[in-house]
């Protein structure tokens, strides 16, 4: 029995783009609105966009079972093969196309370079559950992204961002960016939710039980990321208001190789994985683990140290208006490789 999206999920970049559009008439007929946000911020952190990034984080964090890490670390094969599509392949696959692509205009290249540092750990676990991966590798895997993720994020934007550039002939492009400043932004959006999400499955399955917590406590608060998500969209958009309007063509430019590179990912992991003879479940597990995207994080990490209205935070927000429907397909390209070499 196949698995379905449920209908806020099934429609999320309809309400992506419903967002973008409210956002837009916001900032187009309530100018003042745009001051009057902008003015809700201290330093580089604006905390009306703080809070709707943390509630975004908090649930897929709560989701993940932290347990399940010692099971991953038992197949050394599958966790250097996810490490590696993850923490150098992914990155690297992800410069190579903002530099291609995105070379004439460093600010979206930099948004761009940003999602590809950020790793899976949100709704990667969505698209491995309708693919019927491995619910104990996908959430091992997430889990591993996530605390490997606080660590070294700081140091891979600074590597990414400020000095790979200048070797490609882009010095211009390259921004110093200090790792102080994208440290406390990852603390901040990733590393507080983290936090809150180990507590809170620690101390409810406890005071409950697993079952409790898995069936009722997580959908309850599962549609927050969502709402989270298209808060920050709206502000986002509210904030550019009337330049919105003339960058269209801006969007298209953005979603080509973002396009690429789920694509290609996925094609990547699963031939690899298949190569390394795992079956079916890890196989799926391990490829939706190297496709998708923190798209939350980056569009933190965007706006704590480019700014609101930055063309890094507007490269972001586009990154979920893509990997939805891109992941979406992949689930059913999925499907059909299990029928076609994985059944007998």
């Amino acid at each position: 029995m196949k698995k379905k999206l449920g209908f806020l999920d099934s429609y999320l970049t309809l309400w992506i783009f419903l967002a973008m559009g409210v956002g837009i008439l916001l900032g187009v007929t309530l100018p003042g609105l745009s001051e009057g946000i902008a003015g809700l911020s201290s330093g580089s952190t604006n905390w009306l966009l703080a809070i709707g990034l943390i509630a975004m984080m908090f649930p897929p964090l709560a989701k993940v079972n932290y347990a399940l890490i010692p099971k991953v670390f038992t197949n050394v094969k599958v966790l250097v093969l996810s490490l590696i599509l993850n923490w150098v392949v992914g990155p690297i696959i992800m410069f190579a196309l903002a530099m291609l692509f995105l070379g004439n205009h460093p600010h979206y290249m930099i948004g761009l370079i940003l999602i590809g540092l950020a790793r899976c750990i949100a709704m990667v676990l969505v698209w491995n559950d309708l693919a019927d991966g491995s619910k104990e590798y996908g959430a091992g895997l997430v889990a591993l992204n996530s605390v490997f993720q606080v660590f070294a994020y700081p140091f891979y934007a600074w590597l990414f961002i400020t000095i790979l550039p200048s070797y490609f002939g882009m010095g211009g492009a390259a921004i110093d960016v200090s790792i102080s400043l994208v440290a406390e932004s990852v603390v901040i959006y990733l590393g507080i939710p983290f936090v809150l999400g180990w507590i809170c499955r620690f101390a409810l399955t406890r005071l409950k039980n697993v079952e409790w917590y898995e069936k009722k406590f997580i959908p309850k608060i599962s549609p927050i990321t969502l709402v989270a998500l298209l808060f920050t969209i709206v502000l986002m958009f509210t904030l550019k208001g009337e330049h919105i309007l003339e960058l269209p063509g801006d969007v298209l430019l953005i979603s080509v190789p973002l396009l690429i590179y789920f694509v290609s990912m996925f094609a990547v992991a699963f031939v690899v994985s298949k190569w390394v003879k795992e079956d079916y479940p890890v196989n799926a597990s391990v490829a939706f683990t190297a496709s998708g995207n923190n798209f939350e994080l980056a569009i933190a990490v965007a706006i704590g140290v480019f700014g609101l209205n930055s063309g890094e935070a507007f490269a972001g927000i586009i990154g979920p208006l893509i990997e939805v429907p891109a992941l979406i397909l992949l689930v059913k390209v999925a499907q059909w490789a299990r029928q076609k070499y994985y059944l007998n």
